[in-house]
């Protein structure tokens, strides 16, 4: 790791948890805030705020004379490898951010910023929405061409800080350039964990990925807890029993960004869920919401494939999800109504459906949403790329499969994200 000067705008919890825990790591870091009593008690070797190890780690580097503050110079400037935004961004009553304190610390440093020969990473850490990295660089810095930008979002909690910031689960950064990226993942080369080196609008959602993710998982365990605790069962011990498993309920599995739900379990078991609280008059709107977010998911899929530039559609699979026969609540078949109700001609094949040995609530479920499906399914997928002007893989191929696929050369719809 080599050793870097950092200015850091902003001297709240994010960026004085900041300027104090890369001073630690050995980079010289310099503090600005509008507040002269917060730049006053770090010049005094004490935090501006209560933060549990913080004012011993800001007592501990300003003596050692790595971390300082004061006001944003030019020279200050001229000596700065990276600088740290850590300014506010409040709600305002829409529910828009206010990016009006980034805006003008972004000013005050461009009014400031001389022609340099060496690189500036301008980066920052606030929660900004995405793409306002990318404005700030064109409205403030556009003819400082030594000047990159990049996003460095905190996941720094109050009251853990300094543990977050020395300990971290995930560090991401995303620049405007490959060297700026890599020079801000650099400042934390000491700490326990891989950068996720990302682009740059990557880095600036996935902040807000994260929030919302932790939103939904508390508004989840509360809706969950309230409905056991009607049903007389113990919501810890439904919480409790249900984090136990690793394999699909606590870890990245549905944790991936495809087309829309179905089978035979998830929506009938939401389905009779959200019933059963109603005779409760117990409102669960998180849980109530859950069908509806698929149906519109289904929708804009449904909508991206009357968008494909051919009148003949192929459709890759069949079932509610790949590895199996089963066609019970398929959005596929939702999916092929529409398509054949808007005129489109359609062909479909799934390596796993054999039309003769489906029987049962299977059988009856596709018979009754496309009368004439055995018309529509093809026996191979070199027959499916013949008939097709365009595809719609609805299902995630083998990689046999995925590579016939894509050499077709034809538009390609990909509803699974495999490419």
């Amino acid at each position: 790791m080599s050793k870097q000067n950092v200015i850091v705008m902003g001297l709240g919890y994010v960026g004085c948890v900041s300027a104090a825990g890369l001073a630690e790591l050995g980079h010289n870091v310099y503090g600005v805030d509008r507040d002269p009593s917060k730049v006053a008690s770090v010049e005094q070797a004490r935090s501006p705020f209560f933060e549990a190890g913080l004012d011993d780690l800001i007592a501990k580097n300003v003596k050692a004379g790595r971390l300082q503050a004061g006001a944003l110079t030019a020279e200050r400037l001229a000596e700065a490898d990276v600088v740290l935004l850590c300014i506010g961004t409040p709600s305002q009553a829409n529910g828009n951010i206010d990016l009006s304190h980034m805006h003008r610390a972004c000013g005050e440093m461009a009014a400031l910023l001389a022609p340099r020969a060496k690189p500036l990473a301008v980066t920052i850490r606030s929660t900004v929405f995405p793409g306002s990295c990318e404005a700030i660089l064109d409205t403030y810095f556009a003819r400082h061409p030594e000047v990159s930008i990049v996003s460095n979002p905190e996941f720094l909690r109050e009251g853990t800080a300094i543990k977050d910031f020395l300990e971290p689960s995930l560090l991401v950064v995303g620049g405007s350039t490959d060297a700026a990226a890599v020079a801000v993942a650099d400042l934390y080369a000491g700490l326990p964990v891989a950068a996720s080196v990302v682009t740059l609008r990557t880095a600036e959602t996935i902040k807000y990925a994260c929030n919302a993710f932790h939103a939904v998982k508390i508004g989840f365990a509360n809706e969950i807890g309230s409905l056991a605790s009607s049903l007389g069962a113990d919501p810890a011990q439904v919480m409790a029993t249900l984090c136990l498993d690793k394999k699909l309920n606590i870890s990245t599995a549905y944790l991936k960004p495809g087309f829309a739900f179905g089978g035979s379990c998830l929506p009938k078991d939401l389905r009779a869920l959200t019933y059963r609280a109603s005779r409760l008059d117990l409102k669960l709107p998180l849980l109530d919401s859950v069908l509806g977010a698929n149906e519109e998911h289904l929708r804009r899929g449904i909508r991206q494939a009357l968008e494909l530039p051919s009148p003949r559609i192929g459709i890759f699979g069949l079932a509610f999800k790949e590895g199996t026969d089963d066609l019970r609540e398929s959005p596929v078949i939702a999916l092929i109504e529409h398509l054949i109700g808007k005129g489109r001609e359609v062909h479909v094949f799934d390596p796993h459906i054999q039309l003769d040995e489906i029987y049962g609530a299977n059988l009856s479920f596709v018979v009754s949403a496309l009368p004439h499906i055995g018309k529509l399914l093809v026996k191979s997928l070199d027959r499916l790329v013949e008939f097709s002007g365009a595809l719609v893989i609805a299902q995630r191929p083998d990689a046999a499969s995925r590579e016939r696929l894509i050499a077709s050369g034809l538009p390609l719809l990909d509803l699974t994200r495999i490419a």
